[in-house]
């Protein structure tokens, strides 16, 4: 039975990830910084390993015996409101836990070697289409991620094992506070579309972020794929969508210049760039294809799954 130790089990894609890797056969220990984690990591049907994500010598203890090591462990600031120096810790997890873990994979003799990355480090700065084969950019908060890369990728290659890159479109879920605040944000008409809302954004629902990580295990095959839904979308059309499933009403719009008075130029930079690319690579690569092809798709398997709870709020 191939073993897979899976740093960041706890957080919104190890959630998912876990048990999917189960239910493929696999057996599945979590690196585990703390006791609440240990319980988390149980519930979900993992065998918890405790460790430092930072202290390379701990990984190698709880790792031992892995085939597989993943990181999808992340330090994503709460809030909306982002500037440069609250990535500070995300950034050490990039670089630092990237620099461990792959230590740690090269001492245990691992096979492969799967990294969490985003589309956004080859973003191009005037919109265009873009894919794996396109330059980096280390552009806002995306420098640590192009750093974790060329890590792992660096330590592949003198530790002899396979580097899987995964760069992920944006992330939403039912059991993600980002996806929650903004559901609760696009009912209190809190959320507005900013300027024109052309923007077109390549999304991903987490299920299927989980699923190109068990395709990626289940190969044993290094490489590089951008792992996004079929369509991109633009922001207004992602907000209107989420506000017509929701029952909420449709968004307001605000110009640019008042949206970085409340939330950031950083931030609305973020929400008004184009990230165009496609899954193609992978789909030939690894045979994986989203359940959710499109972002509408997506939403509204997270919506149903609200209700059962009665959120968001009203």
């Amino acid at each position: 039975m191939i073993k897979v130790f899976v740093a960041g089990a706890t957080g919104v894609l190890g959630r998912h990830l876990v048990p999917r890797l189960l239910e493929q056969g696999f057996e599945v220990l979590c690196l585990a910084r703390r006791p609440k984690n240990e319980r988390a990591i149980a519930s979900l049907g993992g065998e918890p390993r405790r460790g430092d994500l930072f202290d390379a010598d701990s990984l190698i203890r709880a790792a031992e015996g892995a085939d597989v090591v993943v990181r999808t462990a992340t330090a994503i600031p709460p809030g909306t409101r982002f500037r440069t120096k609250d990535w500070g810790m995300n950034d050490r997890v990039r670089r630092d836990g990237t620099r461990a873990l792959a230590a740690c994979a090269a001492r245990i003799h691992a096979k492969l070697y799967v990294q969490e990355s985003i589309v956004w480090v080859a973003q191009p700065a005037n919109g265009s289409a873009f894919d794996e084969t396109s330059p980096v950019s280390p552009r806002l908060w995306y420098g640590s991620a192009i750093d974790a890369e060329s890590i792992a990728r660096e330590a592949g290659a003198r530790g002899g094992f396979d580097v899987a890159t995964l760069r992920f479109g944006a992330f939403y879920a039912a059991d993600s506070s980002q996806t929650r605040w903004m559901a609760q944000a696009l009912v209190r008409r809190r959320l507005p579309v900013v300027g024109r809302g052309d923007a077109l954004w390549s999304n991903i629902h987490v299920d299927d972020a989980a699923a190109a990580i068990v395709a990626s295990t289940k190969a044993i095959q290094g490489g590089l794929w951008h792992v996004v839904d079929d369509r991109p979308v633009s922001m207004a059309e992602f907000f209107g969508t989420f506000a017509r499933l929701l029952d909420a009403p449709e968004p307001r719009r605000a110009p640019a210049w008042l949206a970085k008075l409340l939330a950031g130029p950083s931030t609305v930079a973020f929400l008004t760039a184009t990230t165009r690319t496609t899954n193609a690579r992978i789909r030939k690569d690894l045979g994986w294809s989203p359940r959710y092809r499109t972002h509408e798709d997506g939403l509204r398997q997270v919506v149903t799954a609200w209700r059962t709870e009665g959120f968001p709020a009203r």
